[in-house]
């Protein structure tokens, strides 16, 4: 079905096991997903349907199974998906230890046949000349033992290639069941009418026939689909390691001071909640009371564990350390950060590549060519080659149909996506969608805010310089009490930097905020006075005597406030936004990436100057609104460059938009988090880093596969079609063909699977 106002196909997202009842929601490839939350509008149609197994049961209500290959085709049950034929799997991985119902169902009848399939084998290749006796009747036997093994083995590939040709979907099945049925019925009929065939396909008193051919093709297929399946089945164990981190209940302090043991969906926000020495976090939330170190990496990328205390930030799922925390419930079921990294990996995983529409299009006309081909093989036999010319023809044709099956091409960047996606979650980096992990790759320049990003985005108190005849405690003593009533950053830094220093804090009598100059109260009968050096100007107060040191802490990007006490400058107090320590670091490994950093941020020139200086960022914008942060991303592209913002506020919302690629640092607002096509857990600059590099070995790895598929291809149908015949004098037998188109889909599968070993 199509967005309406786009006009990009919408498909449906999957329910997951985080949230209390069955959640859908519909949502374009574009970034207005949000669009279509919870019922779909009347006016998009069904979505496409795929066809289920009469043996599947219903899967329950909220399941919904996916065409790896096709995401748009799903349904409710497992099947198979009538555009490619391949197997449906679940859309989000659940914690239910189930296999494939496709993989015992081809295990079973791959293993059940198997012994058939030998026994022919060896009958065609040493039967006949063996046993003269067996020699009247080795046709028939070979027709009896071959029988199960392609009319009920491989049953399910044969209705999947009528299902291909049905929706007029030529693909992997489709050449399978031609080439495997070609030599079967051509077997049927020379054995069961040997006179109606020339004397020189005769041999030792029977008719040659290939039902070893058709035996070994329809095992090899099996065989190759097992592999598949169960490689397949890995890329969804980065989404269930994940799921496996929320525990299944939460001890709840109730209003009368009673624990008990609840299940998690019972949680809700607000609840207080403690965590044991060893317990895992049960929801998002903010440390009440409590001291210990939590183990993130999970969720964070961070190898060393996080000290939390009163008023630090909590994530379910993490690890709690020896120490025992109580936290206030703030964030639960889907609003959790793990229940959004479980959907934004799901929907990951089925979104497509850009390079995947070339691709799309290459296997969208490959099966019919090479049915072309297959006849032309024949033709060109039938009229050029040695007798008896159409059995040759035949064979080299059924060759060319099995060697070439697009499977390797169809799954080459699927593949390459999904294991990608599932890798940068273990890694805490959150890609939306798949042209986020493509793009990544070819971006030339990074524009970064400096708040929250480049800085810790939370200021705090970087020196204290008191006047004479008062200390440096009482200093920040006297304005950390006086701040207790205020709401404002500035103040809160106060606050914290008095605590961390053990200070006894006084409740203020009086309270007077000035905005945009500073408050004043009262402390324990002192008229004070906490701003800038106007607000002190107001009433006498010179701060010439601490001018010079102001004018250093400025020029070092802090902000400085002067404190007043009954009337006589007490002392200054300088606040700043310290930068994160990992930051230069990341910035060198960037640069050395080949990527140009830009620095826009709405601060003072003096304080992204001094920010700027200290990261050694050449380009700096200062004082940039939010439609400015806009402006710069898009004369940035105007100019030729593929830009990728990083940002963590609702002002950066608009420029992570409109760059190519949006990145959010996963400690700021929902606004930029749901603008941005990357989402960084831990919040630092190493996530960028690490981004980048899973982009460009994903990137790599699809081009790996789809060049091993084309090359294959390119040098597999001509050995098929008898191109060494006139030099050798050999073709190329079926069963080897079969074997060969098995082990392309598999070696693509294993190139994928690599992406989990990139650090």
């Amino acid at each position: 079905m199509k967005d309406p106002v786009c006009g990009m196909n919408v498909t449906e997202a999957s329910p997951h096991q985080l949230v209390r009842g069955t959640q859908h929601f519909y949502f374009c490839g574009a970034r207005c997903r949000e669009r279509f939350a919870a019922d779909p509008p009347k006016y998009l149609a069904a979505p496409e349907q795929a066809t289920p197994r009469e043996s599947a049961p219903p899967a329950p209500k909220g399941t919904v199974y996916v065409c790896p290959m096709h995401p748009a085709v799903h349904q409710d049950r497992p099947g198979q998906c009538p555009r490619c034929g391949m197997a449906l799997e679940l859309a989000l991985p659940d914690l239910t230890e189930h296999q494939n119902p496709e993989l015992v169902d081809f295990t079973r009848r791959f293993w059940r046949t198997l012994p058939l399939t030998g026994v022919v084998f060896a009958l065609a290749m040493w039967g006949g000349p063996a046993h003269g006796v067996l020699m009247a009747y080795q046709s028939w036997l070979e027709l009896l033992l071959a029988s199960p093994v392609v009319l009920w083995a491989g049953g399910p590939l044969f209705q999947r290639g009528w299902l291909s040709l049905r929706h007029r979907s030529p693909n992997m099945w489709t050449l399978i069941s031609l080439g495997a049925g070609a030599a079967f019925l051509y077997s049927v009929v020379a054995t069961v009418l040997p006179g109606a065939f020339p004397a020189a396909v005769q041999s030792m008193g029977r008719t040659a026939v290939y039902f070893e051919a058709a035996a070994v093709i329809i095992s090899l297929a099996l065989l190759g689909q097992m592999l598949e399946l169960r490689a397949r089945s890995r890329t969804a164990s980065a989404i269930r390691a994940l799921l496996k981190l929320a525990p299944k209940t939460a001890r709840r302090i109730r209003a009368d001071g009673v624990e008990e043991d609840v299940a998690l969906e019972a949680v809700k926000a607000g609840d207080v909640l403690r965590v044991r020495p060893g317990d895992k976090v049960p929801v998002d939330g903010l440390t009440l009371s409590g001291a210990s170190t939590v183990e993130e990496s999970l969720i964070s990328g961070e190898s060393l564990p996080a000290a939390k205390g009163p008023g630090d930030p909590l994530i379910g799922g993490t690890l709690n350390g020896a120490g025992t925390l109580t936290l206030r419930a703030e964030r639960v079921g889907a609003e959790t950060l793990l229940a959004q990294i479980v959907q934004l990996v799901a929907q990951a995983q089925r979104s497509r590549a850009p390079l995947q529409r070339l691709a799309d299009v290459v296997a969208g006309y490959f099966a019919e060519a090479v049915v072309v081909i297959a006849l032309v093989t024949f033709a060109a036999w039938l009229y050029w080659g040695p007798q008896p010319s159409w059995l040759y023809g035949l064979l080299s044709a059924v060759s060319v149909l099995i060697i070439a099956c697009p499977c390797a091409l169809g799954l080459a960047t699927p593949m390459s996506i999904m294991v990608a996606s599932g890798r940068g979650a273990m890694q805490g980096v959150l890609f939306k969608d798949a042209v986020a992990i493509e793009r990544l790759g070819s971006v030339d320049t990074l524009v970064l805010d400096k708040t929250g990003t480049l800085t810790q985005g939370r200021p705090e108190v970087t020196q204290v310089i008191a006047a004479a005849g008062f200390a440096q405690g009482e200093v920040l003593q006297l304005s950390a009490s006086l701040e207790q009533g205020s709401e404002h950053p500035l103040g809160s830094a106060l606050v914290r930097a008095a605590r961390e220093k053990a200070l006894e804090l006084d409740v203020p009598q009086q309270f007077l905020s000035t905005a945009g100059s500073g408050v004043a109260g009262r402390v324990n009968g002192r008229a004070l006075r906490l701003g800038s050096a106007a607000l002190l100007g107001e009433v006498g107060i010179s701060v010439q005597a601490l001018q010079a040191d102001a004018q250093r802490l400025q020029q070092r990007g802090a902000s400085v406030v002067y404190l007043a006490v009954d009337g006589h400058l007490a002392g200054l107090l300088a606040v700043a936004d310290p930068i994160k320590a990992t930051t230069a670091a990341a910035l060198t490994t960037l640069r050395n990436a080949g990527l140009r950093i830009v620095m826009a941020t709405g601060d003072s020139l003096a304080t992204a100057c001094f920010v700027a200086q200290a990261l050694a960022i050449e380009t700096v914008h200062a004082q940039v609104k939010p439609a400015g942060k806009l402006e710069l991303v898009a004369a940035l592209q105007a100019a030729g460059h593929v830009v990728a913002m990083a940002g963590d506020g609702v002002n950066d919302a608009p420029a992570l938009a409109k760059a190519d690629v949006g990145i959010a640092m996963g400690t700021g607002t929902d606004v930029a988090l749901h603008s941005a096509a990357i989402t960084l857990v831990k919040g630092d600059l190493n996530g960028i880093v690490r981004a980048l590099e899973l982009s460009k070995a994903t990137v790599r790895n699809m081009h790996q596969n789809l060049a091993f598929a084309l090359l294959y291809n390119a040098l597999g149908i001509p050995l098929a079609a008898g191109a060494l015949y006139p030099l050798t004098g050999m073709l190329l037998s079926p069963m080897i063909a079969a074997l060969a188109m098995t082990f392309s889909s598999v070696s693509v599968v294993g190139n994928a699977l690599r992406l989990r070993l990139k650090h």
